[in-house]
């Protein structure tokens, strides 16, 4: 596989980080029912969904700066269409889970009193203007976002598999060696 037909190092660094990442919430999420997760793993779970955040917010800048690699030419047009929406989608999906699951933790009722500690060390703020509704507004808003935060990752999830199943049909149906260009 040629330099121009493989994402730059960054992309790829980003790529994975953020995958990785996800996965790591998703496992704490789905292994640990709700009498389960201890408050160390919330917490966890709530610094990692930060730090997903953060990078592809460091990902969609790169992107802007660096052009993707075009895709190759023995793609059918509806695959290229497809490619681009499901890329689009994952960007605003991967910003909107984290978006969401603070959101919804600066309306927690105990938000006050439990400091939000990234990794046990780098202090966090919740949003101001969320923490200051009134009690009933922002037990409403909780919910309300909690809710959000659930259907986005069960999109995200959906996402993921289209993602992940046009990258396996290109690289072992389509023989487009599609999995090198977004490996190190």
């Amino acid at each position: 596989m040629t330099l121009e037909h493989k994402y730059t190092q960054p992309a790829i660094i980003l790529h994975w980080c953020i995958a990785l990442a996800i996965a790591i919430n998703a496992w704490i999420m789905l292994v640990y029912d709700d009498e389960q997760r201890t408050r160390t793993l919330v917490d966890l779970h709530k610094s990692i969904g930060i730090t997903v955040l953060g990078l592809v917010l460091v990902r969609i800048l790169w992107r802007i700066g660096h052009q993707p690699p075009a895709l190759p030419s023995l793609y059918k047009p509806w695959e290229r269409t497809l490619a681009h929406a499901v890329h689009a989608s994952l960007y605003l999906i991967i910003v909107a889970v984290p978006l969401t699951g603070w959101l919804h933790d600066s309306a927690w009722k105990d938000a006050a009193t439990h400091p939000l500690i990234l990794f046990g060390s780098i202090p966090w703020f919740r949003i101001p203007q969320i923490m200051a509704m009134e009690p009933i507004a922002k037990e409403h808003f909780h919910k309300i976002w909690g809710q959000r935060h659930g259907q986005s990752v069960y999109l995200l999830y959906a996402l993921f598999f289209v993602h992940l199943l046009g990258a396996l049909k290109h690289q072992f149906f389509d023989r487009a060696k599609e999995l090198r260009r977004m490996w190190f």
